[in-house]
């Protein structure tokens, strides 16, 4: 397995987004507070991420098209494989996951593995949403979250929301 990482950054309308792959998937897209050293020779699917995330916030792009290798435990990567079945400008709860999955029970163990997602937008996250409809919970804030669901339709322009 390769393990050699490389590094490039996007500034999107948000902040800045870090993005990590290998030589063959991609392992890190995540928000950061300020673009660091970027990695010479990107390999393609480092190239193709950024361009795919550009895509997305100029409104391009509703699917990502990526080969994903992200580092978690069995049922993290259960978690977010099932974040990919939440379409483009819809949500879900945190509860319709753990249904989902293994049961109501997982709620919990649902919203911790929802919020150590190392692929934020392109495993999304910022999609699942409280029973309520409220904004719970988002690594990267949950005004980022807010911006997301609205760039996508998920939610009108002018609602305010009850973000806890």
């Amino acid at each position: 397995m390769d393990t050699t990482s490389y590094t490039t950054y996007y500034s999107s309308p948000i902040g800045e987004i870090l993005i990590s792959g290998t030589e063959t998937a991609i392992v890190k897209v995540l928000f950061c507070d300020a673009p660091g050293p970027e990695s010479e020779n990107l390999p393609e699917v480092v190239q193709l991420c950024r361009q795919q995330v550009e895509e997305y916030f100029t409104g391009k792009r509703k699917e990502f098209e990526l080969p994903l290798q992200p580092a978690g435990t069995t049922f993290q990567k259960q978690v977010w494989q099932q974040l990919h079945s939440v379409a483009y400008g819809k949500t879900c709860s945190y509860l319709d996951v753990a249904r989902a999955i293994s049961g109501e029970k997982a709620i919990r163990a649902v919203g911790a593995a929802n919020g150590k997602n190392p692929i934020c937008l392109i495993v999304p996250c910022h999609r699942v949403i409280g029973s309520d409809g409220s904004l719970t919970g988002y690594a990267g804030g949950l005004w980022r979250k807010e911006w997301l669901l609205k760039h996508e339709g998920a939610i009108q322009p002018d609602t305010q929301l009850n973000l806890f």
